[in-house]
């Protein structure tokens, strides 16, 4: 595995941690289980509860699965879609997230909930909190693949300043403790086309939601 540059100095809230390359290394590995996930519980564009359609498509793996509809944003143990449980978490996917944790002073996370976002050119996502896990102790893990990205981390109120990363393929950013419940984002995704995923931006964000 890549070694990681830290940076978590005056640039970055406390708590909040990058990971340069650190899952560079295990992209193969980590995309084809995604792939396989995705294959079983396909992307689709969620509805927000103010009627739009978001922007990213998404899908999920673990024990729980983020969805969002008319009703409102939660965890469900079953795919909208289909009914069924969602696909169970790959070892890969849940051995990275665990190290990557580990490497950024957050030992012992277990995530149990891993949301797969397709960005294409112009997908955004907008300033949020990450609060609709029940287990707000451990941290949040956030993985980049394919195309660049602009990663907005702000602070506890919507309003607060907000600095700008940019997120390479392989990158990891992981965040808990006080930045726990910041505001972050994701710019609108730039055209280009990237050698192993072409026109599209692959994110995992891994969490303990249960």
């Amino acid at each position: 595995m890549a070694q990681p540059d830290l940076f978590g100095g005056p640039d970055l809230p406390k708590g909040v941690h990058v990971l340069r390359g650190f899952a560079r290394d295990a992209a193969g590995a980590v995309l084809a289980a995604a792939e396989a996930v995705t294959g079983e519980a396909p992307f689709r564009t969620m509805q927000v509860p103010g009627g739009g359609t978001m922007s990213v498509a998404m899908s999920n793996c673990g024990r729980a699965g983020w969805v969002t509809d008319a009703s409102g944003y939660r965890y469900s143990e079953s795919d909208p879609l289909s009914g069924k449980p969602w696909p169970a978490m790959p070892e890969v996917i849940a051995g990275l997230a665990r190290a990557a944790a580990e490497t950024a002073g957050f030992p012992g996370f277990a995530p149990d909930a891993c949301l797969i976002n397709r960005y294409e050119p112009g997908a955004r996502m907008g300033l949020h909190q990450d609060r609709d896990e029940q287990d707000r102790k451990q941290p949040i893990v956030s993985v980049s693949y394919g195309l660049p990205a602009t990663f907005l981390f702000g602070g506890g109120r919507r309003s607060d300043p907000r600095i700008g990363l940019v997120l390479e393929h392989g990158d990891v950013v992981v965040w808990g403790g006080p930045a726990r419940l910041y505001y972050h984002g994701i710019a609108p995704l730039k055209d280009g086309v990237h050698p192993m995923l072409g026109r599209q931006r692959i994110n995992l964000t891994l969490r303990k939601a249960l």
